[in-house]
């Protein structure tokens, strides 16, 4: 079985708690967006936690999938952010660069997966061939 991881980012991003900022991204054309935090609550709906007004890391951009449900409403809808200044309460959001994001490695590049009762090409579970180097 195969999964869609992205679909299923996209599904959380659309049923968290971010997901007006989600769709307000996604809607952008693809350019950079220079904002305020008050703009981003206005989108929201409800004011931003005070550690996003405290602690720079609250505005990190995570790798695709980890981390927190802020960082994956702009990181699945193809943003990240960049320029935020704490003291005046501004940030730049900027499209992701799609190409590199496509060029990292996945799990099943690396483990590829096969269908079961069907080995790859060149396994073999003989005894022999398990243990060649031991003889």
């Amino acid at each position: 079985m195969t999964i869609d991881r992205a679909k299923m980012y996209r599904d959380m991003a659309l049923r968290g708690k971010y997901r007006n900022l989600y769709n307000h991204l996604c809607g952008l054309p693809a350019q950079e967006w220079r904002t305020t935090f008050s703009e981003i609550e206005s989108i929201l709906g409800f004011e931003l936690p005070a550690s996003a007004r405290l602690h720079r890391p609250w505005w990190a951009n995570q790798s695709f999938g980890n981390g927190h449900s802020h960082a994956l409403a702009w990181g699945v809808a193809g943003w990240e952010t960049a320029e935020v200044d704490m003291s005046a309460e501004t940030l730049l959001l900027r499209p992701k660069n799609r190409e590199e994001a496509r060029r990292r490695p996945r799990l099943d590049e690396f483990w590829p997966v096969h269908p079961t009762a069907v080995f790859p090409e060149g396994l073999s579970l003989r005894r022999e061939d398990l243990y060649e180097d031991r003889i």
